[in-house]
């Protein structure tokens, strides 16, 4: 007969619990013989998996056997796995559980000293880091322990390992279109022949972003251990560079034990998807909803997991299978049924959700050479003053790019004659209504950099430029015309 019963929906790690639980409080001289304990994981619904729960399994079973006379306040949690001699070891996804207890409001959490984790300091909430069992005993029954003070660990330097915008010659108009989406949090779609400085510009992309505050810096590193990633220490924005081959699953995050996809490790940075077209649709078209919502959602049969997924989109491809259609310096070879095709591999959905499309051609070096180049430290500085007056015009830490219709139009109203502007171009460019909003988005963003407060036509021309597509709509349109 079993002295141990977990009963909750158990994995097999939090099964072995038992096993961990009796070892740890036989090795401290309280004996289970004859004991027949139940231990009940709430609520009974949900799967309960890994072995954070063996400390506050242990101290339950003390209580229940009335072997310590401890008061326990609703406040407390307790996190960590046993090993068989009472010490208390460090678990995978422990950033993740210190924010939910700070989430829930609790006022003390004990839990094991783990040096790859940051230095927290919570307003109202305790942090007790312990090593065994007795020091938790000794702690709750008013004794002092030797307390753990963890070294705030080394941040990585902004953009040490990135590409900067200065080492890129030329594609002036790119980088002002990329300024413009790193300000407001706006998706980029580019194209281009091969070699022409797609890849090298998405690269540069983070070098211009705001560094992550505390919050943010934490809520990716915890979203990295729940993946079991090695998270970084870094303030910089994460990019991440997914291959083509990429399963569904590993782009938008699932499994058998749902796990945070490359969705969610971009989560506050950047999702680079070079040769998007290359990705099959289905991967494309599960991109909809974290686009939108700026969160994911993974259904299984136990459960419903939310993750968080905010992040600004690059993607890139080229023009037609060979790379060379509309190229100045090489024959193309494609037929238009073949550009057709290709062109068709990225949805009419998938394409709308872009805010801006850069159509990219190769730049002549040796006359670029002279020009002067922009650091990026110059660009990161415009770029925070412009987020910080989307954050004091909304309220919040969101950009233009996300903010609801309904506060963009409140807090930026257009004149008569503008409104009628962007129908007259709608109506010419068969424009959808999520492009018409794209614009304002676009035209506010642009006021911001220029720290403007009201929207100016000239803003809203340039607005439409950027999110004006490129060639290859046009000759999808010759295509289906019959035209050469």
């Amino acid at each position: 007969m079993e002295t141990i019963v977990i009963v909750g929906l158990p994995d097999a790690s939090v099964k072995e619990s038992k096993e961990r639980v009796a070892a740890a409080l036989h090795s401290m001289n309280h004996s289970l013989t004859d004991q027949k304990i139940i231990i009940n994981l709430s609520p009974a619904e949900q799967k309960k998996n890994g072995p954070l729960f063996d400390l506050p399994m242990a101290l339950g079973v003390l209580l229940s056997m009335k072997e310590i006379q401890v008061k326990l306040s609703e406040d407390f949690a307790f996190i960590g796995a046993l090993s068989l001699d009472g010490g208390i070891r460090s678990v995978e996804g422990m950033l993740p559980a210190i924010l939910a207890a700070k989430k829930l409001g609790l006022k003390r959490l004990y839990l094991p000293f783990d040096e790859s984790l940051p230095l927290l300091d919570f307003k109202g909430l305790d942090i007790i880091y312990v090593s065994s069992v007795s020091e938790v005993i000794q702690h709750l029954s008013g004794q002092t322990i030797l307390s753990f003070t963890p070294t705030k660990i080394q941040e990585e330097s902004i953009v040490a390992s990135r590409v900067h915008s200065s080492e890129i010659v030329g594609h002036s108009y790119a980088k002002r279109a990329l300024e413009i989406a790193a300000a407001g949090e706006h998706h980029v779609f580019m194209s281009g022949p091969p070699g022409c400085g797609k890849s090298m510009l998405a690269e540069a992309f983070p070098s211009i972003l705001p560094p992550l505050t505390e919050e943010a810096r934490l809520g990716v590193m915890s979203l990295y251990q729940l993946n079991t990633c090695s998270p970084t220490s870094s303030s910089e924005p994460p990019f991440r560079n997914p291959h083509h081959s990429a399963s569904g699953v590993s782009i938008i995050g699932g499994g058998q034990n749902p796990k945070p996809g490359e969705v969610s490790l971009a989560h506050k940075g950047v999702l680079f998807l070079d040769e998007i077209a290359e990705f099959t649709k289905k991967t494309l078209d599960m991109l909809r909803q974290p686009l939108e919502s700026g969160k994911i959602t993974i259904s299984r049969a136990h459960s419903t997991v939310s993750y968080p997924a905010q992040f600004i989109m690059i993607g890139a491809m080229n023009p037609c299978p060979c790379g060379f259609h509309h190229s100045l310096t090489h024959y193309c070879t494609c037929t238009p049924k073949q550009i057709t095709a290709y062109q068709n591999r990225l949805s009419g959905p998938i394409r709308d959700r872009f805010d801006i499309h850069l159509s990219l051609k190769p730049v002549d070096l040796q006359a670029e050479q002279e020009n002067e180049k922009e650091s990026s430290d110059f660009i990161r500085k415009r770029v925070t003053e412009a987020r910080q007056r989307q954050y004091d015009r909304y309220g919040e830490e969101i950009c233009n790019g996300r903010v609801s219709y309904d506060q963009l139009t409140k807090s930026n109203l257009l004149s008569n004659s503008q409104h009628q502007m962007i129908r007259q171009l709608s109506l010419k460019n068969h424009l959808s209504n999520r492009a018409q909003i794209k614009i304002i988005r676009l035209a506010r963003t642009i006021a911001d950099l220029q720290q403007v407060k009201a929207i100016s036509d000239g803003h809203i021309w340039e607005a439409v430029k950027l999110q004006k597509r490129g060639d290859e709509n046009v000759h999808r349109l010759r295509v289906r015309k019959g035209l050469k």
